[in-house]
């Protein structure tokens, strides 16, 4: 089996790809999130692992919108504990530091050390591309806010760890497929709900229909639909399987009510 993930090598979506799938599979490393749901849409890939969600920044938009341009499936969802930390060549010390590299989102999020440390910031396209840099240029002012898994790919030394300055940080990734497994005793299910009409309250019927059903949703997304000013497509995760009579009776109210409801996979949550 072929799974395509999102590179550069040392990233987080790297190790999410192989602490999730076999070691015995093969690997189709991308340039883009986009890259990914492309190879698993056109057969040059089984299946894709792509971050749709962060407990910080919140969802990656780029993975919504090709769930609405591809004709895809989701089959797992990952929760991926993101911690951070600062890399340097070996032997360089926390006091020779005048300079850290990483990808804009991480130094945002430890905008409390880069203050109390006083040093200067680079921005870069992505942690493991930080990591890199300072393991090429061979210097001991500099420091990346990478991954512990980036370190040990690019032999670097963890000069301090768990830098982030929320350490509640889990990104979500999701596991996508082009058929739709169809696995029994799911936990959670994704739709995507189209309004036919734009009319006032119109996000709300949609909303009182789970609620009326006692239907938990732990995800609501809305995406532009693009055609017009005000009118969107609606990401909805419900913590129930599609095996469920109340979550089809669900999509079945939905699509009484003129809405075009799409399904998006049916699918449990796996920790890693």
């Amino acid at each position: 089996m072929k799974v395509a993930y999102l590179g550069p090598q040392g990233s987080f979506s790297e190790e999410a790809a192989f602490r999730y799938f076999s070691k015995h599979d093969k690997w189709h490393m991308c340039d883009s999130i986009v890259d990914v749901l492309e190879a698993v849409e056109e057969g040059k890939a089984d299946k894709g692992i792509v971050p749709i969600e962060n407990s910080i920044e919140g969802t990656i938009n780029i993975t919504a919108d090709g769930l609405l341009r591809y004709d895809l499936f989701v089959e797992a969802e990952i929760i991926f504990p993101v911690s951070l930390h600062l890399l340097t060549l070996k032997g360089a010390s926390l006091q020779e530091i005048t300079e850290v590299w990483s990808i804009v989102p991480a130094l945002a999020q430890c905008r409390d050390f880069m203050r109390e440390a006083k040093v200067k910031s680079r921005q870069f396209d992505s942690t493991s591309a930080a990591a890199q840099a300072v393991k090429n240029q061979e210097r001991k002012d500099v420091a990346a806010i990478a991954s512990k898994y980036a370190a040990e790919v690019f032999d670097l030394q963890i000069t301090k760890s768990d830098i982030q300055d929320n350490s509640n940080n889990h990104t979500r990734f999701v596991v996508i497929s082009k058929k739709n497994s169809g696995q029994n005793h799911n936990t959670k299910t994704m739709l995507l709900i189209s309004p036919t009409e734009d009319y006032s309250g119109v996000l709300s019927s949609i909303l009182n229909v789970f609620t009326a059903l006692s239907i938990n949703l732990t995800w609501i997304e809305s995406r532009p639909t693009k055609k017009q000013l005000g009118t969107y497509h609606f990401f909805v995760e419900a913590q129930n399987g599609l095996h469920e009579e109340k979550m089809n009776k669900a999509i079945t109210i939905l699509k009484a009510f003129g809405h075009d409801v799409r399904v998006l996979g049916s699918y449990n949550t796996i920790k890693l």
